[in-house]
């Protein structure tokens, strides 16, 4: 099949590379979601434990759909149900959520980028292919959840950082409210997909993982 993401890794021998993509996107998103039911569940919405949400089975976080876009282009997304109005912070409470997922991510991020200097400081260096397989999947799990934290954080309905707007600011919070807004974040958000804008989260995400490295690896003994 050609075009397709999973053959082309196949065929050029990049088997890390893929099992790395394929564990972090979906590990990732499991517990970025799972950070939102956490965070809704302290502010006294029990929505996601009522729903079954709150279990680390991915297919219950990213669904069929999402799953099969995932095996077909790469990319994927989750849902955490809650209900706003059950939080105990109505305004800063919708803040705490929608940012406990990004921050979730964050998160991931630094630790995985730290154990990578780590690994790149005082790892087994002649243990090839052994610590360059660990490196490339380190270094995966690091940009691939820099790339998704920025992402979500777009002011864009219906990602996080819309949300997080909304408990800012009345008048956002009113415009959220308008089914047609949505309508023109979905549009806004296919946009971004098929422009190739995207690749620029996952340019920029590598370059800001691969500096951060480089910068533990100079103050590491």
């Amino acid at each position: 099949m050609s075009g397709w993401w999973v053959h082309e890794l196949f065929q050029a021998g990049a088997y890390v590379e893929l099992i790395s993509w394929i564990f972090w996107v979906i590990f990732s998103i499991t517990m970025h979601e799972l950070a939102h039911g956490w965070a809704a569940i302290w502010q006294g919405d029990n929505t996601p434990r009522a729903m079954g949400h709150m279990t680390a089975n991915p297919w219950v976080h990213m669904g069929p759909m999402s799953l099969l876009m995932f095996a077909l282009v790469g990319i994927a997304w989750g849902m955490m149900p809650v209900d706003p109005s059950r939080f105990r912070w109505k305004r800063r409470g919708r803040i705490v959520v929608s940012g406990a997922g990004p921050a979730m991510n964050i998160a991931l991020a630094l630790v995985s980028l730290t154990l990578l200097a780590i690994w790149l400081q005082y790892g087994p260096h002649n243990a090839d292919p052994l610590f360059d397989n660990v490196q490339v999947f380190l270094l995966t799990g690091g940009w691939i959840n820099l790339a998704l934290a920025a992402f979500n954080l777009l002011p864009v309905p219906p990602l996080d950082g819309a949300s997080v707007l909304a408990g800012f600011s009345f008048r956002f919070y009113n415009l959220m409210q308008n089914p047609q807004t949505a309508m023109i974040g979905m549009f806004i958000l296919m946009a971004i997909f098929f422009s190739g804008v995207g690749g620029l989260f996952f340019s920029a995400a590598d370059w800001v993982a691969v500096e951060y490295v480089q910068a533990l690896l100079q103050v590491l003994p």
